[in-house]
């Protein structure tokens, strides 16, 4: 295992949309912090986490009224769980994958029909790529994670 603690599956090839596109498959550890949704409190989880250089792989953040659920993979999620449980933090860990994949239009259309196939349910995913490049990153949970990963490797 890396520095990263991400477990890395090796790059698979798959079909989608009628081309074989190859994409790399993690497991990785989430953690889904629990925060006040007011100024300064994302700025102070992340500073914390920047000054223990624990760096931050993908974010999400969803809104309440009163509260925010932030999602985030780390490079080392055991030494962020740590950090941010000592400053009161509510962390729950859970593992989701991580594809690295073809940043193209249907990419995550075509890798959501494979898994739907399989009734294998996305709970949900965010992502991220940067403008004319073309590879982007999808962070998925889904409710059977041994099987999502058997259907995007096998084919």
């Amino acid at each position: 295992m890396s520095r990263a603690g991400l477990t890395a599956e090796p790059v698979a090839s798959i079909m989608l949309s009628n081309q074989t596109r190859r994409i790399t498959i993690k497991t990785v550890k989430q953690l889904s912090l629990f925060l006040e949704n007011r100024p300064g409190t994302l700025g102070a989880v992340c500073k914390t986490l920047a000054a223990a250089k624990v760096n931050i792989i993908a974010i999400s953040v969803t809104d309440g009224v009163d509260h925010a659920v932030v999602r985030m993979v780390v490079d080392e999620p055991q030494k962020a769980l740590h950090l941010l449980g000592e400053r009161g933090v509510l962390v729950v860990e859970r593992d989701v994958l991580l594809l690295a994949c073809t940043n193209h239009p249907g990419e995550l259309a075509s890798i959501a029909r494979k898994l739907s196939a399989k009734k294998i349910n996305i709970e949900y995913a965010y992502a991220t790529t940067v403008p004319d490049t073309t590879t982007g990153a999808i962070i998925l949970r889904v409710d059977k994670l041994g099987a999502a990963k058997r259907v995007l490797k096998g084919h």
